[in-house]
């Protein structure tokens, strides 16, 4: 599984996962720090990546298109710095990532973990 770290997050997050085993590439690192959120949703769905962001837009777009896929994990807890996300994120995998594989959209806030399968349906 690829993670691909939304603009928001830290991006010494990607490197430190990538020190855990994990594969991480944050859009800064890679020409897309200013990428419309359809544009990193397109990368995403080509390329493979889970993409964890801050972000509500991404629900809004894979319910809107119906899509399978990306998976889209969105952190909704601010102000987070590299090692709190890198530890989240370790939490969320662990939790689902057979999921994540699968295509669904996982929300994450204190205490909680939703996830949703896609595709998402918009009522």
């Amino acid at each position: 599984m690829k993670l691909l770290l939304d603009q928001g997050l830290p991006r010494t997050a990607a490197k430190l996962l990538n020190e855990e085993g994990i594969s991480a590439t944050h859009v800064g690192d890679i020409g897309y720090a200013t990428a419309e959120d359809e544009k990193i949703l397109e990368l995403g769905e080509h390329e493979r990546y889970v993409i964890v962001t801050l972000d509500a837009d991404f629900h809004a777009l894979l319910a809107l298109k119906g899509l399978t896929w990306p998976s889209v994990i969105r952190i909704r807890i601010e102000g987070l710095k590299a090692k709190a996300v890198v530890a989240l994120l370790k939490t969320v995998l662990n939790h689902c990532a057979q999921d994540l594989l699968q295509g669904v959209v996982v929300t994450v806030q204190d205490e909680r973990i939703r996830v949703r399968r896609l595709p998402l349906g918009m009522g």
